[in-house]
């Protein structure tokens, strides 16, 4: 039996760039070199891995010195003078090794370049591409959402054709992504592929997978212990740049879904947009009802800019959807130093 995984670009952009993942793609390479493991690798996922390899080491790398430039102005401002200096130099030193590109981004980095270099590359041919453009016109999944996903079409119809074409009944397929907007269950299950696509996965012989170290340790349990064993691979606290990163973006978010809110009341005549001279007139009572026109432009204003910094993340969300946005945000800022539920904005 071999396991053959078709893995999105996506994924591949998130080994890279945690750390803690190499344990998984070094799992990749030793079951490929093994050939327990076969690679299926759309041109697509290796052009678009190159686009965006540089912008990853360069975000990753500049996290990592983010988080140590707070760290040492900690130590300069809170620690004691005896030992403070021998800190910062140490400090100083890994910040060094950071820059000049010492981190594990590069070992995942030079990984998958060399599993990408070594395994065949799939060109779609006109009858994927066909395909991919037919689910387009008939919006099915991954064209449910209002967006190009011509590129996700033309990898699961890719994925189609190689389950397709299988000659041995043993082998297990997988289409491995964390793209859960364009590939999963629609305000359910994400483990789920969309209804659109779930003809193509029976769960056993063809799997949606969007973890890939649960799926590997299922066929290989012992070797992903091993190299974590090797590596001293132990789970490690987020930095607190990633903390404060996906605060601000969960922040912006949920702020901009409430303003919708505002607009259809606006709308809807159930609010008014007056000048600020006639909410300084009203009473306390009235003036649950208004908008002053400054606020109302000032608001739409920073809409635009929201809608500029997250292009294409800020909904509209299903109630599941909602729901896990709002969780998460009372989750990080808990873990950040507010009380649960604090989800002002």
């Amino acid at each position: 039996m071999k396991l053959r995984l078709l893995i999105d670009t996506c994924v591949w952009l998130d080994l890279a760039r945690d750390y803690r993942q190499l344990p998984v793609l070094e799992a990749v390479a030793a079951l490929r070199d093994a050939k327990d493991l076969e690679l299926i690798l759309p041109r697509i996922v290796v052009d678009e891995f190159e686009r965006n390899k540089d912008r990853v080491i360069t975000d990753s790398k500049r996290g990592l010195s983010t988080h140590f430039k707070q760290v040492r102005e900690a130590i300069v401002r809170f620690a004691p003078e005896d030992g403070r200096d021998a800190t910062l130099r140490q400090l100083q030193e890994v910040d060094h090794r950071i820059a000049v590109g010492g981190e594990a981004i590069n070992d995942a980095i030079e990984i998958i370049d060399k599993l990408f270099a070594t395994t065949t590359k799939i060109v779609a041919n006109d009858a994927v591409k066909a395909r991919a453009a037919d689910r387009a016109i008939a919006r099915i999944a991954p064209f449910h959402r209002q967006r190009n996903g011509i590129d996700d079409a033309i990898l699961i119809e890719t994925y189609i054709d190689v389950l397709a074409a299988r000659t041995e009944a043993k082998d297990v397929y997988g289409f491995v992504t964390h793209n859960i907007h364009d590939f999963s269950e629609k305000g359910g299950d994400t483990r789920l592929p969309h209804p659109d696509l779930a003809a193509v996965f029976d769960g056993t012989a063809s799997r949606y997978v969007t973890s890939l170290g649960p799926m590997l340790g299922e066929f290989a349990e012992d070797l992903i212990e091993e190299i974590r064993f090797d590596r001293e691979y132990f789970q490690e606290s987020r930095r607190l740049s990633e903390l404060l990163e996906a605060e601000e973006k969960l922040f912006q978010q949920i702020w901009y879904g409430r303003k919708w809110g505002i607009i259809d009341g606006v709308e809807s005549g159930k609010e008014k947009r007056v000048p600020q001279e006639v909410w300084d007139a009203a009473t306390q009572e009235e003036r649950r009802g208004m908008i002053v026109d400054t606020i109302w432009e000032g608001m739409l204003a920073a809409m635009k800019r929201t809608e500029e910094q997250f292009p294409g993340e800020l909904g509209p969300w299903t109630d599941f959807e909602w729901g896990m946005l709002n969780g998460k945000l009372s989750a990080l800022r808990w873990v950040l130093g507010d009380e649960w539920d604090m989800l002002d904005t």
